[in-house]
């Protein structure tokens, strides 16, 4: 049954501004000089749009069911690709944790007052397994820390942090500083400097941080469900999308812009960016002594933000347990009803994963790799929720959507198909080494994405096919 009227146009676009803007994602745009204005607007139209707006589809759908990514592709393929579906989305997460918190690791050597420590990959690896770990044990505990964390954290250490730093980079070109994008980002056109706001292509690898960026933007299904608590989903829904994606689009251009403005592409860091372009523009103004309380900010709001993830996609993955899709073991809860096992697990691999950093020399490239293998998990995830939404607009067009795709199954094969090539585009450049890092080994490089990729995705089939009838019935035991 809808529940509407409870959500309108300003509260879901807010939702979905907080769930996709992101600090972290910064320096990988800022690196791009120019060029990030067409990998920011790509990811918009390709992605962001055509991704909520089918998600809003099926979470209408299914409002009385619950699940999720779950209950939609079952729907469409059966139990074996649903479950394939929730386990990519929780299993990309537990990818991502390493990467969030070695930006986080990044703020906090600026908080010490060591910078060259963000450069170090065992002082990094350190920072990501004791904070986590604690994330865990207080998600264990059943404490509600992480909830009030989280809610301070988004207002102190996302956006007023970001407000800050397109304001000093405004202040920072309007006092006639040397802008670093104009200097080294510019290429010679008839004898002149001229600015390159596409990439320059000469291969897969000159595009490869595309991929990046566009995990960037992922995760805006989980709020598109709102849409049928709207007064009127069907023209409410896509305004507020569009207002959201007007939104992010000037947040991250404005953002990157400032730190490309400030530090020199080929010096800026995927992990300490953001803080390499704080210190100069503070040390610059005369006020250095602000850049610890800038990165306590920052790092203050990423680990709020981890606090709030570490149980919230393992609970997506429990809802499986109750239809029997995971063995029993996994879906043990303590005393104060958490998802023990789940959760030991995921710590497990966030843990394994982790010691990338530990042996990798570059820790730009370590958090590359670690962003290019969440995203290719992702980015199977999608294709299964786009393929699910097209298949079902034939074999269930009697399921009552508070909000439909326009344009009658015409406009969902357009736009579902659009979602379909930029993913599958984003999906494809993922496996190349950026050109623009000291990856090393090319080699080494593909194996780590792909052997990722394999291994997370052979998982849940390989689960799927040890799933046994008494499993949904011994889930309590």
């Amino acid at each position: 049954m809808r529940n509407a009227g409870k959500m309108n146009i300003f509260t879901v676009c807010m939702m979905t501004v907080g769930a996709v803007v992101s600090l972290r994602g910064l320096p990988m745009m800022a690196k791009e000089g120019l060029s990030m204005i067409f990998y920011i607007l790509f990811a918009t139209v390709m992605f962001l749009i055509p991704a909520s707006l089918v998600a809003a589809e099926l979470g209408g759908a299914f409002s009385n069911k619950g699940g999720g990514v779950y209950t939609w592709v079952t729907e469409a393929f059966g139990s074996r690709w649903g479950f394939t579906a929730i386990w990519l989305q929780w299993i990309q997460n537990v990818v991502w944790y390493p990467t969030v918190l070695g930006f986080a690791a990044s703020a906090l050597a600026y908080l010490f007052m060591r910078p060259e420590l963000a450069a170090n990959g065992t002082y990094t690896g350190i920072v990501i397994l004791i904070c986590y770990w604690a994330a865990t044990v207080l998600t264990l505990a059943g404490s509600n820390v992480a909830s009030s964390i989280t809610k301070y954290g988004v207002v102190l250490g996302t956006i007023l942090p970001g407000v800050i730093i397109i304001v000093l980079g405004l202040l920072w070109i309007d006092q006639g500083h040397p802008i670093e994008f104009l200097q080294g980002g510019a290429h010679i056109v008839g004898g002149h400097p001229h600015m390159r706001i596409f990439p320059h292509f000469t291969g897969f690898g000159s595009v490869a941080f595309l991929a990046g960026i566009i995990l960037l933007f992922a995760g805006v299904e989980v709020h598109a469900v709102h849409a049928n608590e709207m007064p009127n989903p069907s023209r409410e829904f896509p305004e507020s999308m569009f207002l959201a994606a007007g939104i992010i689009f000037s947040l991250f251009l404005m953002g990157s812009l400032a730190v490309a403005a400030v530090v020199p592409a080929d010096k800026i860091s995927l992990t300490a960016g953001l803080m390499q372009a704080f210190k100069q523009v503070l040390d610059a103004f005369g006020i250095g002594f602000m850049t610890p309380v800038i990165s306590l900010l920052v790092a203050f709001g990423t680990i709020g933000g981890v606090m709030s993830w570490v149980g919230g996609p393992s609970r997506g993955l429990l809802h499986t347990a109750r239809q029997g899709e995971i063995p029993p073991f996994m879906s043990r809860v303590n005393k104060n009803g958490i998802q023990r096992n789940i959760l030991l697990i995921q710590g497990g691999i966030v843990s394994l994963l982790a010691a990338l950093y530990f042996v990798m020399d570059n820790v730009s490239v370590a958090f590359f790799v670690l962003s290019a293998m969440t995203v290719t998990l992702y980015l199977v995830m999608y294709i299964l929720m786009y393929a699910a939404a097209i298949k079902l607009r034939y074999t269930r067009p009697d399921l009552p959507r508070a909000y439909k795709v326009p344009g009658g199954n015409v406009g969902m094969l357009f736009l579902a198909g659009t979602g379909l090539i930029g993913v599958t585009f984003a999906l494809v450049v993922g496996f190349f080494p950026p050109s623009n890092l000291p990856v090393g080994n090319p080699v080494l490089y593909v194996g780590l994405v792909a052997a990722g990729m394999a291994v997370f995705i052979g998982l849940p089939f390989l689960i799927h096919s040890f799933k046994k009838p008494e499993w949904k019935q011994t889930m309590d035991d």
